[in-house]
């Protein structure tokens, strides 16, 4: 937003401290609440756009009936309006999923005083006025439809600006040993168990050294002489431009990276989103499966997955797809659509995103 040369006052302003982080999510609906209506009366709000793990802005745009543009991941993560039959749960269902995120967002509700079981959006208020996927469609299941106001928007890709001499650093680390390069970034943990030993065993003795982006991993455990280059950078890309192939949980901002740059994956998920992200992008056939219960596996499927050309190919050309989609452009005319009335429909979106 600076960049953009945009004013904004940060979340802690409004007693919203927490309240938005990834980690907290679940637990501080109602400081969301809070803080965005708190926020949105003192400026005269006339619209949200706020993500999937903020329910307590959703109720403030209800509170204060403005409309709200919802943020999402790179795959839908509820129930779909038809199709989708024969998919496999992948750790939930979505029905599971669904009344979960429903739950959340009941209890805030609760918690705020509203009335229980309504909402402006009747059964759908996940998904606010429009829901954004930052996806692509073949990552959906086959025959499956999405719900009215969900629309694929591509990447939005956007990192910091990455330091030079930080890049230059890592290279030259990287090029003492001389070996091939993958760069992992896995997402928390949950429930499940770490993948240091995982990656010690993949990367010690072998063909291979690592990068390992720690920003979600806060207790590294490389193994002494394993060949991995712990690092914890708020910018992906040029990591990944070093590497020839991305290890990951299955979590959006590393699986889109990686795929805009036309890598393929190597994917061994936890929780959340993790498994239904790991399984389309197998289906697509753009990644393979890394079992957490084989840490022994991983240096013999490493190698297969990199020398792998169709899996190589594939990636390069859902890449290229998601990196042409005009998203930002896309993104924005869907919000501008939004406030003319609750709601886009198929007509106006269409219109919006071939205009010139």
């Amino acid at each position: 937003m600076a960049g953009a040369g945009l004013s904004f006052l940060a979340a802690e302003s409004f007693g919203g401290r927490r309240a938005f982080s990834a980690a907290w999510w679940g637990r501080t609906g109602l400081e969301q609440y809070r803080a965005t209506a708190r926020a949105a009366r003192e400026f005269g709000a006339d619209l949200l756009v706020t993500s999937v793990l903020c329910n307590g802005a959703l109720l403030a745009a209800e509170a204060l009936d403005i409309p709200v543009v919802v943020v999402g991941l790179s795959v839908h993560l509820w129930e779909y309006a038809a199709g989708g039959e024969g998919e496999p749960p992948l750790g939930r269902s979505r029905g599971n999923r669904t009344e979960e995120m429903r739950r959340l967002y009941e209890r805030v509700r609760e918690e705020a005083g509203f009335p229980a079981g309504g909402s402006r959006w009747g059964s759908g208020p996940l998904l606010g006025d429009a829901l954004l996927l930052r996806g692509d469609p073949v990552l959906e299941f086959p025959g499956a439809r999405l719900p009215e106001r969900v629309w694929h928007v591509g990447p939005l890709a956007w990192e910091p600006v990455a330091d030079t001499a930080e890049v230059e650093e890592v290279r030259e680390f990287l090029a003492r040993s001389g070996k091939p390069v993958v760069y992992v970034h896995l997402g928390r943990v949950f429930e499940g168990a770490s993948r240091w030993p995982h990656l010690n065993e993949a990367f010690t003795g072998g063909r291979f050294q690592a990068v390992v982006e720690q920003g979600r991993s806060p207790h590294p455990e490389p193994a002494p002489g394993a060949e991995i280059l712990a690092v914890r950078k708020p910018w992906m890309g040029p990591l990944i431009d070093m590497a020839g192939l991305v290890v990951t949980s299955g979590t959006s901002a590393p699986v889109l990276a990686a795929l805009i740059r036309g890598r393929a994956l190597g994917a061994s998920p936890n929780g959340s989103e993790q498994p239904l992200l790991t399984w389309a992008c197998m289906r697509a056939g753009v990644a393979v499966h890394l079992p957490k219960d084989s840490p022994g596996l991983w240096p013999e499927l490493l190698e297969e997955t990199w020398r792998d050309e169709g899996l190589r190919s594939r990636a390069g050309e859902l890449g290229d797809r998601l990196a042409a989609v005009a998203g930002a452009g896309r993104a924005a005319d869907i919000v501008e659509a939004v406030p003319r009335r609750s709601g886009v429909s198929k007509e106006e979106h269409d219109e919006a995103i071939t205009r010139p």
